[in-house]
């Protein structure tokens, strides 16, 4: 694939747009040497969060030119005028190549790529509200984990919902705590997307020294993954919280990657997936890393904290919260087994303690007294290699 900085800038806006990312597999060997990425590339950021700012940065120090839709005209105008975002991260230098707007049109309009950094639950209202002014055919990377607590649905189907099926869809995840990204170090990431052709051109873009970014097409297990592993990040947040030591924890990361697995399976992704970068790779991150909202939500429930008191304490979002009560609802919905709850005790666990049915504690008593059985019991049936 040619280099991004070596290809022609020859390309009006209106060609740019017209880059199709939904062609068949047998054409993409021939799209990658006839057809290079279109040229200047601009990227539109949405979203002024941590990781927005991050995949910004990454973007923006390899000299590609990225706009950042936030909400704020403060933010914007201090953005652009000192280089540094006034709250997040504040203490990291932005490269001159990334502005901020408020302006929809001025982010979008000639966006060669969009990368969607909103979190899940307000994903589909800000979709709405920005969607006349995303170009026809213009591919969105979705770097949101999670469910949506209204539909049930993955990012996969809030972007196909809201901005049509008409365009080319990808989906990052991976073990990547933005300030990590930002001081430059060493990341391993994966992107998904039905189209191996869009999976390769935006895994080109981010790559760099410190930035390793891998591909799939297996969408539904990246979506399952980055989802999951913040409500087993919740569980194991408590499990510090009640001080179990670190036996406690292992085996309940484990158990935990265990039922997303069997979810994961049930959904149609594949093993491999669940047991790669965007699953078990991100779980262990988003468990164990000091950087992590979820674990540290889950923490200060196992210490005792409610879950008003904490929502109260911190502007911060933790995607599990709201995750782990429609993942349950969404299980329940579309998995007509017998008893779930066993299949399935972590993650509907978890729910039960933030919707105040029981304590941690006495979730964890529940686990301790769940059956004994094979440690993978559906093994069996799975003919997943």
């Amino acid at each position: 694939m040619l280099s991004l900085v070596s290809i022609s800038q020859s390309f009006s806006p209106t060609e740019r747009t017209k880059r199709s990312y939904n062609r068949p597999p047998s054409s993409v060997a021939t799209l990658k040497q006839d057809n290079p990425l279109p040229f200047p590339v601009r990227v539109a950021i949405l979203g002024g969060g941590n990781f927005g700012l991050s995949l910004a940065t990454v973007l923006g120090r390899k000299g590609i030119p990225v706009t950042m839709l936030v909400r704020s005209a403060k933010v914007a105008n201090h953005i652009n005028t000192h280089h540094c975002h006034p709250s997040y991260m504040s203490d990291i230098s932005l490269p001159p190549s990334l502005l901020a707007t408020t302006v929809p049109s001025s982010a979008l309009s000639d966006a060669t790529f969009i990368v969607h950094a909103v979190p899940v639950q307000f994903s589909r209202a800000f979709l709405e509200s920005v969607k006349e002014h995303i170009p026809y055919g213009t591919p969105v990377l979705s770097a949101s984990k999670g469910i949506e607590a209204s539909s049930l649905g993955f990012m996969c189907d809030i972007l196909s919902d809201v901005l049509g099926k008409d365009r080319g869809y990808a989906f990052l995840s991976g073990p990547s705590f933005a300030r990590e990204i930002c001081e430059e170090r060493e990341t391993a990431v994966v992107i998904a997307s039905s189209d191996l052709l869009l999976a390769d051109d935006l895994a080109s873009l981010f790559s760099s020294d410190h930035m390793r970014v891998y591909t799939s097409k297996d969408v539904m297990g990246v979506e399952v993954g980055g989802a999951v592993k913040n409500v087993i990040a919740l569980a194991a947040g408590m499990c510090e919280g009640l001080g179990l030591g670190t036996n406690a924890m292992s085996g309940l990361v484990t158990r935990g990657c265990a039922e997303m697995r069997r979810l994961g399976l049930t959904l149609g992704a594949k093993s491999s997936t669940i047991a790669g970068l965007s699953g078990v790779g991100d779980t262990f991150g988003t468990c164990f890393g000091p950087l992590s909202r979820n674990r540290q939500f889950g923490y200060r429930l196992g210490q005792g904290e409610t879950m008003s008191e904490i929502l109260n304490s911190t502007t911060e979002i933790a995607e599990g919260v709201d995750t782990s009560i429609a993942l349950v609802k969404m299980i329940k919905q579309n998995l007509k087994s017998y008893r779930l709850d066993l299949k399935y005790p972590i993650l509907f666990g978890v729910a039960d303690i933030l919707e105040g049915r029981q304590t941690p504690s006495e979730g964890l008593e529940r686990l301790m007294k769940m059956p004994m059985r094979m440690e993978f019991f559906e093994e069996k049936y799975d003919s997943d290699p």
